[in-house]
């Protein structure tokens, strides 16, 4: 649905369904920029349980609340329908904390994801991402989430986490459809089913490896949540779990959802893609501009501690308040011809959030991932086409392609 049927925007509800089947409604966010950068939502359409929320749509704006954890809280939940993921399950993720608990939880794991640890790593996430695209010699078609990303994508993480390959489809379909709850396709079953059978099945499957790793400790992440001392005390089963949820889903969708989204792009515009072709070292500025105009997560929620205005929004003590990515990477006031994907641009965004203590600690990671995908592709299919419509996964937190089906070569 266009923004043209809101011609009062008192009536929109920016996270309906409608809006978002195919990708997010830029249209809709550029007014609201232009006209109420800081909009009121009265509900969701489908969780009409959920109360309503603001919507945060400009680039400084979003910079604004992310800095302030003390007035714009992430320990109530991270995403803005209360009535999907279990509130409990986000509130033991260090992203669903604030400080002092959040900074304490995080820090566990900064040595494992610094540029420089993260380089370490490139010698394997280029053998995998190799070997899975090996697979595609001499085949006609592919889908390049299912074929390329998801595989690729799944095997790292999967390392970081001390998976066994075997694991990495069933963890993979989990997530999928964890993340993309609203989504029929990732999430057949429905939400009640997914609370009620598919999480107390990844618990039990996460908590069966808890077990092992106190048995017989590792390097790998896992180890690290398990034997994690804050402050004298350990994680609790339930925090060690949700450590561990949070970890899988950041390494599981970031990546797939830029990486096919940047594919995408490039395809649509072939002059883009030829100057990659001609000039691979254009690959890590190509993926900064596909990050900023293809952000993987459409929004992080705060809820406001206290009464506090806004750019002219009186926004109450305990109101929820969406961060919108998509919309803040797009603000005309900070990107000249924003919705114009250019390979030179190497912007600034905030794909990995707006600065404060929840800035992405996966960054480094993301980057090489998805420097490796983008050169490996655009040095083995040259010539690739978008053969069908792709499609989208309908969610206003996971935002990403379904599908991507190609013609490998052209």
């Amino acid at each position: 649905m266009s923004t043209e049927a809101f011609q009062d925007l008192t009536t929109l509800q920016v996270a309906d369904d409608e809006l978002w089947l195919q990708g997010p409604p830029h249209d809709v966010f550029e007014r609201l920029r232009a006209e109420c950068p800081v909009h009121w939502s009265p509900g969701i359409a489908q969780s009409p349980k959920d109360a309503g929320f603001w919507s945060v749509t400009r680039a400084e704006d979003i910079h604004t609340v992310s800095r302030d954890w003390q007035g714009f809280s992430s320990a109530q939940n991270i995403i803005i329908t209360d009535e999907s993921i279990p509130v409990p399950l986000v509130q033991g993720m260090f992203i669903g904390m604030d400080p002092p608990k959040h900074d304490r939880i995080k820090n566990l794991f900064q040595k494992a994801f610094t540029p420089k640890a993260i380089a370490t790593h490139e010698p394997a996430i280029r053998e995998i991402t190799e070997g899975v695209m090996g697979r595609l010699e001499g085949r006609e078609h592919a889908d390049l989430v299912s074929d390329v990303a998801q595989p690729v994508v799944s095997r790292v993480i999967g390392e970081f986490m001390g998976l066994d390959p075997e694991d990495d489809k069933p963890w993979a379909e989990a997530i999928n459809a964890l993340l993309g709850f609203g989504d029929t396709t990732l999430n057949p079953k429905g939400l009640e089913a997914l609370v009620a059978e598919d999480i107390p099945r990844m618990y039990e499957k996460c908590m069966k490896l808890v077990a092992a790793r106190r048995e017989n400790p590792t390097n790998d992440m896992t180890s690290v949540l398990v034997f994690a001392d804050i402050d004298g005390d350990t994680l609790s089963d339930e925090e060690i779990f949700a450590g561990f949820v949070l970890m899988m889903a950041a390494g599981n969708d970031s990546t797939k959802a830029t990486y096919t989204s940047t594919m995408r792009i490039l395809m649509e515009n072939p002059d883009q893609w030829q100057m990659l072709v001609d000039d691979p070292s254009l690959s890590a500025s190509a993926v900064e501009e596909a990050l900023r105009m293809f952000p993987a997560f459409a929004h992080f929620r705060r809820t406001a501690t206290k009464d506090i205005e806004l750019n002219g929004a009186l926004i109450k003590a305990g109101d929820k308040v969406a961060l919108w990515y998509p919309s803040s990477n797009r603000d005309a006031e900070r990107y000249e011809n924003p919705h114009q994907f250019d390979v030179h641009r190497n912007p600034e965004h905030q794909a990995f959030g707006a600065g404060g203590r929840h800035f992405c600690l996966g960054t480094a990671l993301a980057r090489l991932e998805l420097k490796i995908l983008v050169e490996e592709t655009v040095k083995r299919f040259p010539k690739m086409t978008i053969s069908d419509q792709p499609t989208y996964v309908v969610s206003q937190f996971s935002s990403q392609l379904k599908t991507l089906p190609v013609r490998l070569a052209g």
